[in-house]
């Protein structure tokens, strides 16, 4: 496929796991990628061009999309995601509100910055890929993740009114939906559910895996590979829509 060749792309939460996957896929067909996250050991261990940026706040935005533009040029494919986890959180009528306020700041008013400012150049050239990382929490919220669930909701709104905003000026914007991914942030939660439970790590992961009809979670290149296809020139037909990548299962 070569519908990124040359194309100035953003990636953010490229450091690990999903966000690096892709990031490195889309460097091999040809895009030009710009590699964002917090941390500047994991960014320069990518091997990419990078740019490091706090995308919980308006500066750390500005920072990433001008540096990108500075270096690079106008951004013609942007990748939205970074976020943050459900490991710390609680039922709801024990939530600390610290946790949602951090979990909206960083998983919902980052995108929603950044695809503010990365759109008008996509609106300026006339051509435009957005792709968003939710979660099939964003369709199906589980058990004490309230902050989680809403912000990941809220990143399917944020993509369809892309959509609908942009798609006549040649942009299109979608959603992938991930199941388990065996990634930092899911091993977290992980750990966190183990200790609640008295179980093991590997047990939380064996009854993950147990869920899915292929016997196992999805791989963080199985999630690049769509990601890149929607990245993509040919993808032009596929505007406003949530894909799920959890090999069959609802969760």
């Amino acid at each position: 496929m070569s519908g990124v060749n040359g194309r100035v792309t953003i990636v953010t939460g490229a450091g690990r796991g999903i966000g690096l996957a892709a990031a490195r896929l889309l460097a091999s067909r040809g895009a030009r990628v710009m590699a964002v996250a917090r941390s500047e050991s994991q960014l320069k261990a990518s091997g990419l061009d990078y740019v490091v940026a706090d995308l919980g706040t308006p500066a750390g935005c500005k920072l990433a999309v001008e540096e990108t533009q500075e270096r690079f040029g106008p951004i013609e494919i942007f990748v939205c995601n970074h976020g943050i986890g459900s490991a710390e959180e609680r039922v709801i009528w024990e939530q600390d509100s610290k946790i949602w306020n951090e979990t909206m700041k960083i998983n919902v008013s980052g995108p929603y910055l950044l695809s503010k400012l990365i759109t008008k150049d996509m609106v300026a050239q006339g051509y435009g890929r957005v792709v968003y990382t939710s979660s099939t929490a964003g369709e199906i919220a589980g058990y004490a993740g309230s902050a989680y669930a809403t912000s990941k909701h809220a990143l399917l709104g944020l993509m369809r009114s892309v959509a609908q905003d942009a798609g006549i000026h040649n942009i299109t914007s979608n959603a992938v939906l991930p199941g388990w991914v065996r990634t930092e942030m899911a091993e977290a939660s992980a750990k966190a559910e183990a200790d609640q439970r008295g179980v093991s790590v590997d047990e939380i992961w064996e009854e993950r895996a147990a869920f899915y009809p292929a016997g196992r979670v999805v791989e963080a290149e199985e999630v690049a590979e769509v990601i890149a296809f929607l990245a993509a020139e040919e993808s032009s037909g596929v505007n406003g829509e949530a894909i799920k990548v959890a090999l069959g299962a609802t969760w």
